[in-house]
């Protein structure tokens, strides 16, 4: 149906309407909570400065070693950034261990930590989270293997014709045991390897996991291999799925609320951040 001028006129002024209250929405979900909201928020603006505690973990968190540009990359620098930005105050990096990263909240020695951390129930008794991506698996195997030719899931994977390798006491060990009862399974040593790749190309196996990060950076160094789930190079992976995020002390609701709504509204570049980070991992 064609709209005649008058009513296209009334349709356009109607659509301006709709985007522009749209984006008043998006402004104020990202407008920090007003004074006395959040005890947290008002001591960062006093201070003049949001603390954020630092320890690399690619692909999130970057650090740039070179002494040219920016101390720190990735996703979860982007979004520390921009908190710091909306609440006109300067952003500190504070270095964390493994062991610190958690307990420098209670602690109050930082305001958030933004090293990735992954999502465990353990964490959740301590801390609360701002999700903004995830960990997850992938199965690959030799693209000339006949017995993968009618293989287009990982569920198609589960099968007594199919042996699948992986590293004992690796991550993806209790993982492959449970996801797949009917496959033949071959543990092997680790080899400091990411992924028991010469167990795949010396014919041994047909199919192993690997973490859906480096799983790119082989894919590019070894040619001739499948993946599976086959979408996207298996970066929207939900096998052996674990959302990672940073993380603030408990019982800051308002703080939290609002540290969550302004990631939604940056979901969309923190994703292609980590992508270009992903890809050009060596």
């Amino acid at each position: 149906m064609t709209l005649k001028p008058r009513h296209s006129a009334l349709a356009r002024r109607w659509l301006t309407g709709l985007l522009l209250a749209a984006g008043s929405s998006a402004l104020l979900a990202q407008a920090p909570p007003a004074p006395g909201a959040s005890p947290r928020i008002d001591a960062i603006r006093k201070a003049g400065e949001l603390r954020v505690g630092v320890l690399q973990n690619a692909p999130w968190l970057n650090e740039n070693t070179t002494g040219n540009g920016a101390a720190w990359d990735g996703p979860a620098w982007l979004l520390a950034t921009e908190y710091a930005r909306l609440l006109g105050v300067k952003l500190r990096p504070v270095a964390v261990s493994h062991e610190t990263k958690v307990p420098v909240l209670a602690a109050n020695q930082v305001d958030m930590t933004i090293s990735p951390l992954g999502e465990t129930p353990e964490r959740l008794k301590v801390v609360d989270f701002v999700i903004y991506s995830k960990t997850s698996v992938c199965m690959f195997g030799r693209a000339g293997n006949d017995k993968l030719a009618k293989i287009n899931s990982v569920d198609d994977l589960n099968s007594p014709d199919i042996t699948i390798a992986y590293f004992t006491g690796g991550a993806e060990e209790n993982w492959v045991k449970e996801r797949f009862p009917k496959a033949k399974l071959r543990a092997v040593a680790s080899s400091g390897a990411t992924a028991p790749v010469e167990e795949i190309m010396a014919k041994r196996a047909d199919a192993a996991p690997i973490n859906r990060v480096p799983w790119v950076n082989l894919n590019q160094k070894v040619k001739g291999l499948v993946v599976y789930p086959k979408d996207n190079n298996c970066q929207d992976s939900q096998e052996k799925a674990s959302p990672v995020g940073l993380a603030i002390d408990k019982n800051q609701p308002a703080y939290l609320d609002w540290l969550r709504q302004v990631e939604k509204t940056m979901q969309a570049t923190l994703t292609a951040d980590e992508k270009r980070i992903v890809e050009n991992m060596k």
